[in-house]
């Protein structure tokens, strides 16, 4: 597998740090501006693969990621877990006391509200976590601003660390995908990811996923979206336990297939059974 892998953001980015996480320190990182422009680089093929996050424990789903899934023809390679941790940032010298405002991207400042309320900080929405510390790094103003991003941001930024894993919860993970062109090799554990649509009828849902109960495959997520071209008819994304190349989920997709109006499979990937606590 190639070394080289895009991210949405800049240096210091969460998504950096899960292909840090899955790859280790020897890959070369790509960042571009926005989701929308990491698929368009995929699609052009100046990189084969991306980090996408798709889900947060806390704060749910990524909405545009999946829409940009659905839209195309990529294929999830591994699911890859990050436990989030926030820490807060300032400029060398500076202590914690000396701190009125702090910036971030509002799901982090979000994230983190009960440290910041605890310290009387005034919140400063930024466009990104590891942008908020980049431009601190730039430009420290008077010493009264901290920002609030990752500790890879803050190395990469020469930032101090003040304050360590301050969210709220300990249960912050974002789950994100490595996808790409190919079919990946089974791996020990794996998931399929797919989305589909129902007819329209009474227990059309119900009947589709009866498939995956009546086969014993658990499904680890169920999300309901809007379907963009055709208003008032959602598409479900599902994953489940399993890869398409094992007889159950064979007969589940085969089944699907004829009771859906729509299936596009996303991916069957290794994944990890993980610890959530110790993660």
């Amino acid at each position: 597998m190639s070394n080289l892998v895009g991210f949405q953001g800049i240096p210091g980015a969460y998504s950096e740090q899960a292909i840090r996480q899955h790859f280790g320190s020897d890959v070369t990182v790509h960042p571009r501006p926005t989701l929308t422009a990491l698929f368009d680089s995929l699609t052009r093929r100046e990189i084969p693969y991306a980090m996408l996050p798709v889900e947060n424990a806390w704060a749910g789903a990524v909405s545009q990621a999946y829409e940009l899934l659905l839209d195309s023809d990529m294929r999830i390679q591994a699911e890859v877990m990050v436990h989030v941790h926030h820490m807060l940032l300032a400029p060398k010298g500076v202590q914690l006391d000396d701190l009125r405002s702090v910036r971030s991207h509002p799901q982090a400042l979000a994230q983190c509200d009960q440290f910041i309320r605890r310290h009387n900080l005034v919140t400063v929405p930024w466009y990104d976590t590891s942008g908020s510390a980049q431009d601190l790094s730039n430009d420290p103003l008077d010493g009264s601003t901290g920002a609030i991003a990752s500790e890879l941001a803050g190395e990469l930024y020469g930032l101090d660390v003040l304050a360590r894993n301050i969210e709220n919860v300990s249960f912050n993970y974002t789950r994100f995908f490595l996808i790409g062109e190919d079919d990946p090799q089974p791996g020990e554990y794996n998931k399929t990811s797919l989305v589909f649509a129902t007819r329209n009828r009474p227990a059309a849902l119900y009947e589709c996923l009866g498939e995956f109960a009546q086969r014993g495959l658990n499904l680890t997520k169920i999300e309901s979206r809007p379907r963009g071209n055709r208003p008032w008819e959602p598409v479900f994304f599902v994953d489940f336990e399993g890869h398409w190349q094992d007889a159950p989920c064979q007969a589940a997709l085969a089944r699907l297939l004829q009771r859906a109006s729509f299936v596009k499979m996303l991916g069957s990937y290794p994944s990890v059974k993980a610890n959530w606590v110790g993660i």
